[in-house]
């Protein structure tokens, strides 16, 4: 529960934070301990003592996946509360199978019914006669319902498969919700205590969440627009008193206006991705190719993995295999671990690079990516690139296309991701198991080169998680010698004593 205070002064006519002021005073230490014991958060204007999730991710530093638990009106024994899940990372989302979100009950909570999502697990409910709860377990595991539910199970934003969009591609579905009755919680906000541990699978590992944290309640608009609700928040007799104290010892004069927000049942939970905990092991790599070099930058070898059939048989499987199709829909199909193709370097999907022709004022750059998964689709898949040149993109082709800028006036990082209906999905393995685009970048003179590898780019991630690259000694390089390494300037001057030289023998 929180209590958030506003001091407007008269004079000022200004919101003024009191916090350090309180510190003087011997009462705001027992304040201080009252609150604590009645297990009441208190946030004040401006000074938020409230940590967060520890990860961070340079290219999207603000993004996280928030839960948000908000109790919505009282029942017998417990509360109906609405929990939406938003997605707030641009480029990162969850693909099928969907989200699962877990938790501790902080007592001995059931739960009683679902709107828009179910337990994997009921639970020992042999306590119960006559109603039975729909889960009675300490810890339960929740599941988005798939699409197609009847109506009379659906809320708004459910009902989706657990499938989160990234907030840059697909805004209105990067959200998703279910309603929950919760039943031995307690009826007001001093006797209902939030749930703990949290933890989210997208279906896998990788999101670390942290404690609940106590908010200001949500407003929920109707679908038509002309209703609006929010949930629930009460201000106790207690905590008037309390707000009565801090003022009369924190001003000489009553000369102040104070506002009170109510105390808030309403619970924000903060997840953030790591790809460490994701997975041990590179799900992508980079390879690369030049008009003006024949050599072929394969990705590196073991990059995801090394073959090693002998010790580990069906680690991948030929492309050209007999059993092939046999392999594929055998035991494990529905498993999440790859089934990738026997290549050097055994990583599910491979992006190439291919610098393709050069123009007088315009370059061109193909990318191709490739999916060397037998039991994957990739849905929504999207890739970010890291390039000098994108601040001077001109077109492309087949491509969604946004840029990123987190470092502020530096626009060096785009976001593509497929077509709608076009090119939005990428096959399993095999012929149709790749997209491709072509991008048509304009020459700055004062930073353009295609010399030491400069055209290929810096970093790419596929779906949110960063790609091994080659090592840049190894990059294509342009030639020293030949057509392609001759200026117009040298073309002339070669011309001139060519010429010169002619006209010697000649005489």
């Amino acid at each position: 529960m929180e209590l958030k205070i506003s001091f407007l002064s008269f004079n000022s006519r200004r919101s003024i934070s009191k916090l350090a002021h309180f510190a003087s005073f011997p009462i705001f230490s027992l304040l201080f301990f009252s609150f604590k014991s009645i297990g009441t958060i208190y946030t004040f204007e401006k000074k938020n003592l409230l940590l967060l999730t520890e990860a961070f991710d340079p290219l999207d530093p603000n993004g996280n996946i928030t839960i948000k638990w908000d109790v919505m009106q009282w029942t017998p024994d417990g509360y109906v509360a609405v929990v939406t899940i938003n997605n707030y990372q641009q480029y990162r989302h969850i693909q099928s199978p969907g989200w699962i979100l877990g938790w501790t009950w902080a007592k001995k909570e059931v739960i009683w019914s679902m709107v828009g999502s179910q337990t994997t697990e009921q639970g020992d409910c042999s306590k119960f006669k006559g109603n039975i709860p729909h889960c009675c377990k300490k810890d339960p595991t929740v599941v988005d319902l798939l699409p197609g539910t009847p109506y009379n199970l659906q809320i708004a934003n459910c009902c989706k498969g657990g499938v989160l969009s990234s907030w840059v591609q697909d805004p209105p579905n990067a959200v998703s919700a279910f309603q929950i009755s919760v039943g031995s919680a307690g009826t007001t906000n001093k006797t209902v205590r939030v749930p703990k541990n949290f933890t989210l699978k997208a279906p896998g590992p990788g999101y670390t969440c942290g404690a609940a944290k106590i908010v200001k309640q949500s407003r929920f608009v109707s679908q038509d627009g002309r209703r609006t609700t929010q949930a629930l928040s009460k201000l106790n007799l207690l905590d008037l008193v309390y707000i009565i104290i801090i003022c009369i010892c924190s001003f000489a004069s009553c000369n102040c206006l104070f506002v009170c927000y109510f105390v808030s049942v309403t619970w924000n939970v903060t997840c953030t991705y790591s790809q460490f905990l994701s997975q041990k092991t590179p799900s992508c790599c980079v390879s690369l190719s030049s008009f003006y070099n024949d050599t072929i930058v394969d990705c590196p070898t073991c990059s995801c993995g090394c073959q090693n059939n002998i010790t580990q048989p069906g680690s991948c499987v030929e492309g050209d295999s007999p059993y092939l199709a046999s392999v594929v829909n055998g035991p494990g199909k529905s498993s999440l671990v790859p089934l990738v193709q026997c290549t050097s370097h055994m990583c599910p999907v491979r992006i190439h690079w291919h610098v393709k022709l050069n123009y007088k004022e315009y370059w061109r750059a193909k990318i191709t990516i490739t999916n060397f998964n037998y039991r994957m689709n990739y849905s929504q898949w999207n890739l970010v690139v890291q390039h000098p040149n994108f601040d001077n993109i001109t077109q492309i082709f087949s491509f969604d296309y946004k840029s990123l800028t987190p470092y502020g006036g530096i626009n060096d990082t785009a976001m593509l991701w497929g077509m709608k209906y076009y090119n939005d999905l990428l096959m399993e393995a095999g012929p149709a198991g790749n997209v491709q685009s072509e991008l048509l970048f304009r020459k700055d003179a004062s930073t353009f080169t295609f010399q030491k590898g400069w055209a290929f780019p810096r970093r790419i991630y596929f779906n949110g998680d960063i790609c091994v690259m080659p090592a840049p000694d190894a990059y294509p390089w342009l030639p020293n010698t030949g057509p392609l390494s001759f200026r117009p300037m040298l073309l002339r001057l070669l011309l001139f004593w060519t010429t010169l030289a002619c006209l010697f023998i000649y005489v």
